[in-house]
């Protein structure tokens, strides 16, 4: 295939079946099939929004979706700026080595700095060396002195539940 035959576009509620396959390819991929739990609904919902909160551009082969870039707005309280979290980045195996990656974080790019923001940031799995070697050739940065951390599941229920109680009975003593 050559560079003419794909294309990239932002992604809609009409992409939402094909952003499912891809986000269960990418978790099988990621050794973790099992951990998906989204369904098409709540992507169209999530990029079907009024007022959306996520993102997404998609790439395509002859008319098929293969490729897609799910992301967000950040804020840097230190630089007093935004910035994208990309938090997917996605190329079926079949058409790797088209460029469509690069292209989607060019267009991801583009985004930033046309909108003044001046971060585009995201995860990399440690043993994923192709996309290590990837990201580096482009000119990231890993920051190893950042360790990310996640509250979930009962432990995120949980500390909330304290702080609900804790202010609410502040409120009743005050």
């Amino acid at each position: 295939m050559n560079a003419a035959s794909w294309s990239i576009r932002p992604a809609g509620a009409q992409d939402a079946g094909d952003v499912d396959r891809l986000v269960r390819e990418l978790a099988s991929y990621e050794r973790e099939a099992d951990a998906v739990v989204a369904a098409p609904a709540d992507f169209a919902a999530a990029l079907g929004a009024e007022q959306p909160l996520v993102h997404a551009f998609v790439a395509e082969v002859d008319g098929q979706v293969v490729a897609m870039a799910l992301w967000f707005v950040t804020f840097s309280t230190w630089r007093g700026r935004h910035g994208i979290w990309l938090e997917d980045l996605y190329v079926s195996p079949a058409h790797r080595g088209l460029g469509l990656g690069r292209a989607l974080l060019a267009e991801l790019a583009a985004v930033a700095v046309e909108r003044g923001y001046e971060r585009l940031e995201w995860n990399v799995l440690d043993w994923n060396a192709p996309a290590l070697g990837f990201y580096r050739r482009l000119g990231a940065e890993p920051l190893d002195d950042w360790t990310m951390h996640r509250l979930t599941g009962p432990a995120l229920a949980a500390l909330a539940q304290t702080q609900r109680s804790s202010w609410q009975s502040h409120d009743r003593e005050g």
